[in-house]
């Protein structure tokens, strides 16, 4: 095998920066892999020979198409869609569609390039993707929502499939709009089959996957507590969003004794002193879901809350934290503040939600900090179990699923246990999770050859 000269950090992000240029979240993606990975692969001369982490960082292909759609005013509207595949080493290409204004090309090649480590965490055999388009559903009318995503998959239905590529829900994508995809797909192709994941639970769906992300979240938060003898009840929590996510975070912290103070749209955060229990949750459920409200109006419906316009919820004081809504939400100075008023836990629902200053932050403190790509992978995770149920034309039951939800959150956890260990009584989750991830994917990528 030939020897090569070994590229150190800053050389390799340098390449990174000068391949994808105006690309600040992929970049961001890479670095906050990289830096641990480096570490783990300095003396393993077959990785660095065969430029393994370069080949990751660069994915199979990048999917771009015009979206042609008609308002209910019948204006054409266009928009860009994308899939990105980055990498499907240990199987099928698996990730979310999201449908939102920040969409672009560097937004889903960090979500697929973190997509790629999350699923081989999982321990399931999916490979990495993401995709989207930069179209806003909300103010549009259902039909226009329906007009778009079967625009949409009228192109995207040729890149994908079964044992190719299985696209999932992300932010704007929900129930309705699966359906309305997978819909088009079947219309066109006249296949049946296990496309989408995400869907309803009459025509191929799974029980759970709805609550998978958010309970995942709190059974590795749950998981990270164990480790210094500890639990959520009796804890209080600050959760951002009032999503999906958030809001099945916040369910299953109260359903373990916990109390949750927070949750947030893009508008601001509410306050409540007095918990945000089960009743208050299925309230905001309803009112976000439904009726496509904001988040400020809870304060009408429970006056002891208060709502905080335009901030973040980090200067709350808490025992743990769970980011739930979008990148980068949580800055190196909401990290200081989250440390200075006592929080013991950060355990990431959303992706990539704290930026590098504030992952920076978490380790040099050394508090229990699960990144997104081990901590939320409870959704992706489930996505594939409805993959199998699809192949096996059956369903599991819901108790089953449960107990297969809390198997895997337990796996990620004793992976990133193996790998992150510092032997001083501090587990590095960051530097276990890049580690175990990118080990399962590289030794797969050397068993192919240079492909």
């Amino acid at each position: 095998m030939a020897v090569t000269d070994h590229v150190d950090l800053n050389g390799f992000m340098e390449g990174v920066k000068k391949r994808n240029p105006h690309q600040p979240e992929f970049v961001q993606a890479v670095q906050e892999v990289a830096e641990d990975i480096f570490e783990f692969i300095q003396d393993k001369e077959e990785y660095h020979a065969q430029q393994i982490l370069r080949r990751i960082a660069e994915p199979d292909r990048v999917v771009s198409f015009r979206v042609c759609w008609e308002d209910d005013n019948g204006n054409i509207r266009v928009q860009r869609g994308w899939r990105v595949q980055n990498n499907n080493a240990i199987g099928p290409y698996k990730g979310g569609i999201r449908f939102h204004p920040s969409v672009n090309e560097s937004v889903l090649k960090f979500l697929a390039f973190e997509q790629t480590f999350k699923n081989a965490l999982t321990g399931l055999p999916m490979g990495g993707g993401k995709g989207g388009a930069n179209f806003n559903p909300k103010g549009k009318s259902v039909r226009e929502i329906m007009r778009f995503c079967q625009s949409f998959m009228t192109e995207l239905y040729r890149h994908i499939g079964a044992d190719v590529d299985v696209p999932a829900g992300d932010i704007g994508v929900g129930a309705r709009e699966i359906g309305f995809m997978f819909g088009q797909y079947k219309r066109i192709t006249n296949h049946f089959t296990g496309v989408l994941t995400g869907k309803g639970l009459e025509w191929g769906g799974s029980l759970i996957r709805t609550e998978a992300t958010g309970y995942g979240a709190v059974y590795f938060l749950e998981n990270m507590l164990a480790t210094k003898g500890e639990g959520v009840a009796g804890k209080t929590a600050v959760i951002s969003g009032s999503g999906n996510v958030a809001t099945h975070a916040a369910e299953k912290i109260v359903q373990l004794g916990g109390k949750v103070l927070t949750l947030s749209d893009s508008g601001g955060f509410i306050h409540d002193p007095d918990g945000i229990d089960q009743e208050k949750i299925d309230w905001v459920k309803t009112h976000k879901t439904h009726r496509r409200g904001r988040i400020e109006e809870y304060v009408e419906a429970f006056p002891r809350a208060t709502f905080h316009p335009g901030k973040t919820p980090w200067g709350v004081p808490c025992d743990v934290a769970l980011p739930c809504a979008t990148q980068n939400e949580l800055l190196g100075e909401d990290a200081k503040t989250l440390i200075a008023n006592g929080c013991k836990a950060v355990s990431e629902g959303a992706n990539m939600p704290t930026d590098l200053d504030g992952v920076h932050v978490f380790k040099h403190h050394k508090i229990l900090y699960a990144p997104g790509k081990a901590s939320n992978a409870g959704g992706v995770a489930v996505s594939g179990l409805e993959m199998s149920q699809n192949s096996e034309r059956r369903s599991w039951k819901e108790e089953e699923l449960q107990q297969m939800l809390k198997d895997i959150m337990k796996g990620i956890h004793d992976s990133c246990i193996r790998y992150g260990d510092q032997g001083d009584g501090y587990i590095d989750y960051v530097k276990g999770a890049n580690i175990a991830g990118f080990k399962k994917v590289a030794d797969a990528m050397l068993a192919f050859g240079v492909v």
